[in-house]
């Protein structure tokens, strides 16, 4: 609100005089108390520094945004910022920042270098970069440069970087091979099997459950209090542009359509006819027109085959259009028959060959009427592509005039998203969960960062597309909750809880007996579970019936000897290892061969790191943990 107020005062001469007033007394302030951090040295805005060389807080939260996405594409679900940095990637983020830095400062030491020749001719060797005949294309460079957020300097700079630090490392662990003994120790962690007996313990093993009393619960509540903490909740108000939503098909005629219907009909309409041809064979031209008299006398396709011993399954060439046809000969005598019908003998570029066409998928062309809402959405949206940035100028005209998105979006005719309650995962507080928002989780993590009428930058959506506002409406802090408001839910947990230590404990009594020599037999007959067994069980299985879990538990476990593992449904699973072998290593096979490559490049990596530890050791690295969090959306102390 303070933002909004002196950008109204600022709007009149008088307003523009006292503003410029104000901001004269509070630099000179800083300047007489010595402020400087704000202004100079390594300050608020500097996440790390390592060397000579800073890391800043935009360079950080760009690539914590990029790592976010790429995780995002890969998993294919949305990752909240509790999620990434519970799997650290904030920290692995900055370790790789940090990592770069050192191997270019090490390369700068050692006064190694690139030549630009080397660099020009790695992008012109690129295929990504080349046209449809195989050519060097400078507007598809430019393209692909500008899509992906680089220039060209800063590309160029980046794949001159990314070759010294390869340089660096082909010194450090060049041609490293690891040592046998490595290898026959890693061939036996990846290759052992193991057999297995074993028996499900479902949740209702664990017997009755007695109805807790409420004191049981409210002690179990006040040890976990946190557990059952309500996390903090918040609303904004949220503008989004980009072409897809400005687009309005209805403003196409029907004429530009068809005119771009036309112009793109063969390449994006049109499927053109595809053969499935078979073929036999022969030694020579007078044999094959034996074999065509036979055809025209009576005899199938299929019997001349059986006579030549030529099995079903090899008489199929497969299906393809004329262009995918390589042979020009055979090409055209396909093409020139009825389906069904056998060719006269035809001299091939691998002999000569009889020919039938089993099946004829003739061209089509998708007629303009069928694909004409595709086409005007598709033009409608090329066309509001050019008015995002000047949307975008009207919303920031009138933001710098401190109006709230709700008014912006009514004067400029724009939908309006109002989002959440929510917390920093999307949750929202009856349990359900709010829609994937505009921009994914940089808005939510921005949403988050912010605060209630603080003035907020548009987000700019990948590549361009468009952009994101929003204002925060309202903010719910987290708060604990009593134990009235979520006694159900103690309830709940208290029961699973007790479930699975009564379980727990029945399994521990079940394999004590299996390991005092008692068969699985009869120690399952006592519990009533039922016996089942796994053979040839790796280290790395995930079978429906043992998850991942299990597994791992069977194999920490020795030969011989039993044990349980918890389920993700609440039951256990009762085990006994029978069996555990290994083949033995040989190094002369391919898979060896591969292991070796892999093992070796593992260890390599591991000696890298070392090396980049000791050379920041040398270097110094310093960590400004208010900046870390700022950048990546951290939980501020």
């Amino acid at each position: 609100m303070m933002m909004q107020g002196i950008r109204k005062a600022s709007q009149g001469l008088l307003g523009k005089l006292v503003i410029s007033v104000l901001f004269g007394v509070l630099i000179l302030a800083f300047a007489i108390w010595g402020v400087g951090d704000i202004f100079r040295g390594y300050g608020r805005n500097e996440v790390a520094k390592i060397g000579k060389a800073e890391i800043g807080v935009e360079q950080m939260r760009t690539a914590y945004q990029n790592e976010i996405q790429n995780l995002i594409r890969q998993q294919r679900r949305q990752i909240s910022p509790e999620m990434a940095r519970a799997l650290g990637l904030d920290r692995q983020v900055l370790s790789r920042l940090l990592t770069e830095s050192t191997l270019d400062q090490t390369a700068q030491g050692m006064r190694l270098a690139v030549s630009d020749d080397t660099i020009r001719n790695l992008i012109f060797d690129d295929q990504v970069f080349r046209d449809a005949a195989g050519q060097f294309s400078p507007a598809r460079f430019n393209e692909l440069l500008r899509s992906n957020g680089y220039t060209e300097q800063s590309y160029v700079a980046l794949q001159r970087s990314t070759i010294l630090r390869q340089q660096l490392s082909e010194m450090v662990v060049g041609a490293l091979t690891a040592p046998v003994a490595l290898q026959e120790i890693g061939s036996r962690l990846r290759n052992e099997k193991r057999s297995i007996t074993f028996a499900r313990m479902p949740a209702s093993a664990a017997g009755e459950i007695a109805a807790p009393s409420e004191d049981q619960l409210k002690t179990f509540f006040n040890d976990r209090k946190i557990a059952f903490r309500a996390p903090e909740y918040r609303t904004a108000a949220i503008l989004s542009i980009t072409a897809e939503t400005l687009a309005d098909p209805a403003k196409i005629s029907d004429e530009e359509a068809k005119a771009r219907y036309e112009a793109t009909k063969a390449q994006r309409f049109t499927t053109v006819e595809t053969r499935t041809v078979q073929q036999i064979l022969f030694p020579n031209e007078e044999d094959a027109k034996a074999a065509k008299a036979k055809i025209d006398g009576g005899e199938t396709f299929d019997e001349i085959a059986t006579e030549r011993n030529v099995a079903f399954n090899d008489l199929t060439l497969g299906t393809f259009t004329r262009a995918q046809m390589v042979d020009p000969v055979v090409r055209d005598a396909a093409f020139g028959l009825e389906e069904g019908a056998v060719s006269a003998p035809v001299k091939g570029a691998f002999g000569t060959v009889l020919l039938r066409v089993t099946k004829v998928d003739g061209a089509h062309v998708r007629p303009f009427e069928e694909v004409a809402a595709e086409v005007k959405q598709e033009l409608a949206t090329s066309r509001a592509a050019t008015q995002v940035t000047e949307l975008h100028d009207k919303i920031e005209d009138q933001r710098a005039s401190a109006k709230p998105l709700a008014e912006i979006a009514k004067d400029l005719d724009l939908k309006l998203r109002m989002a959440g309650p929510m917390n920093a995962g999307l949750g929202k507080p009856d349990g359900s969960r709010e829609e994937a928002l505009p921009g994914g989780d940089p808005t939510l993590q921005a949403i988050f960062r912010s605060d209630i009428g603080v003035d907020n930058e548009a987000i700019r959506l990948p590549r361009d597309t468009g952009y994101v506002w929003f204002d925060i409406t309202k903010i719910d802090p987290a708060r604990e909750r009593s134990f009235d408001e979520v006694k159900a839910e103690v309830e709940t947990q208290w029961r699973a809880d007790e479930t699975s230590a009564k379980l727990s404990a029945k399994a521990r009594e079940l394999s004590e007996r299996l390991d005092k020599g008692e068969s699985f037999d009869v120690v399952a007959a006592s519990a009533g579970l039922t016996i089942e067994t796994a053979a040839d069980l790796g280290r790395q299985d995930q079978r429906p019936e043992l998850p991942g879990t299990v597994v791992a538990q069977v194999f920490g476990t020795a030969a011989g000897k039993s044990g349980s593992a918890a389920t993700p449904d609440g039951g256990r699973i009762l085990f006994k290892v029978d069996s555990a072998t290994v083949a033995p290593y040989v190094r002369t096979t391919q898979e060896a061969g591969n292991f070796e490559r892999l093992l070796s490049q593992s260890v390599g990596e591991d000696i890298m790191l070392q090396y980049v530890a000791k050379r920041q050791a040398e270097l110094g690295v310093s960590i400004n943990e208010a900046a870390f969090r700022n950048a990546t959306g951290g939980a501020q102390n």
